[in-house]
């Protein structure tokens, strides 16, 4: 669980919801209250992806990538039908 980060959940039925549409979904979002919000981690389950891609462990139950997003300014987690796609934004 990401602590003191906004949380929006997003189910999408009827349309393939890949990286891309994820990510100019989640710009638009971000972009509400921050113009400048910037994408700082995010995870792509259904292709095995994540970034930052160097990040293998586990901190405490949590993806190395999600504390990465979390502690790097993250403000914002975005997720799409149910953490299949992950965006961590500033």
């Amino acid at each position: 669980m990401v602590v003191g980060v906004q949380r929006i959940a997003l189910h999408i039925d009827g349309i393939d919801v890949d990286f891309s549409l994820a990510q100019r979904i989640g710009q638009e979002i971000a972009g509400k209250e921050n113009e400048e919000a910037v994408l700082i981690a995010w995870s792509d389950a259904r292709n095995n992806l994540h970034s930052p891609h160097g990040i293998q462990c586990e901190i405490r139950g949590e993806p190395g990538w999600e504390v990465y997003g979390r502690t790097h300014g993250g403000r914002l987690r975005i997720s799409f039908n149910r953490d299949a796609l992950v965006l961590i934004y500033s």
